[in-house]
């Protein structure tokens, strides 16, 4: 998986595909930006560390209910008109904030049901997205769009949030109107592609075939592994959610501050991608799946005790660089381990971790803010992701044991039909 520089910009040659990639470097821009604005307004408007929770739950309920079907059509449908409709229902929650923000209301219910429409949309097309990718490149450029795609995302979320907190310094409306302009790029640039149709479009829509994804995940045991060692860290140790707090009331930094610390994640991660790019990991890779999640517990448990900004900062560039060791081989698993006509579904199972390692672990984290604290809520966190780092030891020894990653899959998948 080791590129040259020409290799890693091959992939931009195909106008498809470099269309998809400056849409979904859009798309992360202007959701990290709204990451700071809507987090900030809530805060200020409630002082309440549950509502921070609140943000992530109202999105993760749809998306809970919507993302398996999802899957389903994404592997019937056009891909890349869905992944369109998708971004274009996310552009009206944006369009909802910048008006409530434009008119000057300070009320949390319109953000709330401007996040449950976002949940919505990305039910859509987080498992679209994923899926839709092998199908704009060639197979041997395909490596290369991983690595493209993988830059731009890192890029954008280093500098969204510090961008969405400069912007905020001018007033809510110009975060959330610059968002809006974005998004509506996103559609125009996904428009423009040709359509995209997975192997096994032409086969019957049947209900049952919904919970391929799940059924193909659970008999691969080092996938099963990792994706759920990932979700329950993150449900256990994260801590973003409550970042507002931290930039208000503990470290006493301003809305520009918590676009920088929002950031220091993705520093963390953007460095570790470099370095996994150029020297990609071939040996023990179970191993390292463990030691990425015990870097994360070990700088969240850090990251909740101090009270000093740039050990705070340390920290979490830390937790963001073990947290893309454990990414980068649950994306490597899942994108080798399916085939085709089934990536869409697969990915559906593989969002819904995500989803409810994200948003559900915003809810935990506010709600643990609420009834024990701030510093319990996230020191604690970082306890619990530590002991579950120690369960999977033990109970995952396939993954444990893993030294390679697999050939690629190109058999049938198992209940596809």
């Amino acid at each position: 998986m080791s590129l040259h520089r020409p290799a890693a910009l091959a992939a931009l040659r195909h106008r498809d595909f470099a269309r998809y990639a400056a849409g979904r470097f859009c798309a992360t821009l202007a959701w990290q930006m709204l990451s700071v604005a809507v987090g900030w307004q809530v805060y200020e408007f409630t002082r309440d560390p549950l509502a921070l929770g609140i943000i992530g739950l109202a999105q993760f309920l749809p998306f809970l209910a919507l993302v398996l079907p999802a899957g389903q059509i994404a592997d019937r449908a056009d891909r890349r008109l869905l992944l369109a409709l998708s971004y274009g229902l996310d552009a009206v929650s944006v369009a909802a904030l910048f008006a409530v923000s434009l008119a000057g209301l300070e009320i949390v219910w319109p953000i709330f049901a401007a996040m449950v429409l976002f949940g919505v949309g990305r039910a859509f097309w987080m498992p679209t997205g994923q899926a839709m990718t092998p199908n704009l490149v060639p197979v041997e450029d395909f490596n290369a769009a991983t690595a493209v795609n993988s830059a731009l995302f890192e890029i954008a979320v280093v500098t969204g949030p510090a961008l969405g907190g400069l912007l905020f310094l001018l007033g809510a409306p110009v975060v959330y109107g610059t968002a809006l302009l974005l998004m509506v790029l996103v559609v125009v640039l996904l428009l423009r592609i040709r359509p995209v149709r997975a192997t096994s479009a032409d086969q019957p829509f049947r209900l049952r075939d919904t919970l391929a994804g799940l059924r193909f995940v659970w008999r691969r045991k080092p996938v099963l592994g990792a994706i759920s060692l990932d979700l329950f860290a993150v449900l256990l140790g994260g801590a973003t959610a409550l970042l507002p707090i931290y930039a208000r009331d503990v470290l006493h930094i301003g809305p520009a501050g918590l676009g920088v610390l929002r950031t220091a994640p993705a520093v963390g991660a953007a460095v570790t991608a470099t370095l996994l790019a150029f020297a990609p990991l071939q040996r023990h890779v179970g191993r390292w799946m463990f030691l990425g999640t015990g870097i994360f517990a070990v700088a969240t448990i850090i990251f909740g005790i101090s009270t000093t900004f740039w050990v705070s900062l340390v920290a979490l560039v830390a937790l963001g660089a073990g947290d893309m060791v454990s990414v980068y081989i649950r994306h490597v698993l899942v994108q080798l381990e399916t085939p085709d006509s089934i990536r869409g579904r697969v990915s559906a199972v593989n969002s819904m971790f995500i989803g409810a390692s994200n948003e559900l672990g915003e809810f935990r984290a506010g709600v643990a803010a609420r009834l024990f604290g701030l510093v319990p809520a996230v020191a604690w966190g970082g306890v619990a992701c530590g002991a579950v780092v120690a369960a999977y030891v033990v109970t995952f020894r396939s993954l444990r044991r893993l030294d390679r990653f697999p050939e690629p899959n190109r058999d049938p998948p198992v209940g596809a039909p």
